[in-house]
């Protein structure tokens, strides 16, 4: 159980740590986006729907080994096969991605990927929930918030 609680923080901490990924358009809402967002990811999965295929790895022989003791007595293990390992894939999971890009990118918007900011840039602004993209510089970083909204802050 304990070991659950551990994961199921880590994945917590790791997800708020990692970069936001989004589309951008200088001015633009941010609840517009999000809109357009939906919209092209809709669009998407109707033109690339998804199409998962049932593969497998190769399988793997392991050969038997001969053993010896220390009177010269030696007998061999029997060798097995490695069935591989089964998984699924969605081949036009990549198409898709484009066809979302085409489609955001119509719309004016482009993807951009934000890194956190550090405690630092943090505490020296008020804590401001996003509602309009505001220009970028080679310094902007974010903030997410508990409620999953963010604020981007440039410096």
């Amino acid at each position: 159980m304990k070991t659950v609680i551990r994961t199921t923080l880590l994945a917590l901490c790791l997800g708020s740590c990692g970069p936001l990924s989004l589309y951008y358009q200088e001015g633009a809402s941010v609840s517009r986006m999000q809109a357009e967002t939906t919209d092209c990811q809709v669009k998407a999965l109707r033109d690339a729907p998804v199409a998962n295929q049932v593969r497998q790895t190769a399988p793997i022989y392991y050969p038997g080994r001969t053993i010896c003791n220390n009177a010269g007595q030696c007998y061999t293990t029997p060798g097995w096969w490695d069935p591989g390992r089964i998984y699924s894939v969605d081949v036009n999971q990549s198409l898709r991605n484009q066809v979302e890009a085409q489609c955001m990118a119509a719309k004016g918007f482009r993807p951009v990927s934000l890194p956190p900011c550090k405690q630092n840039v943090k505490s020296r602004v008020p804590a401001q929930r996003t509602t309009k993209l505001p220009p970028l510089s080679g310094g902007s970083c974010y903030v997410r918030f508990d409620d999953g909204t963010f604020q981007i802050i440039t410096p």
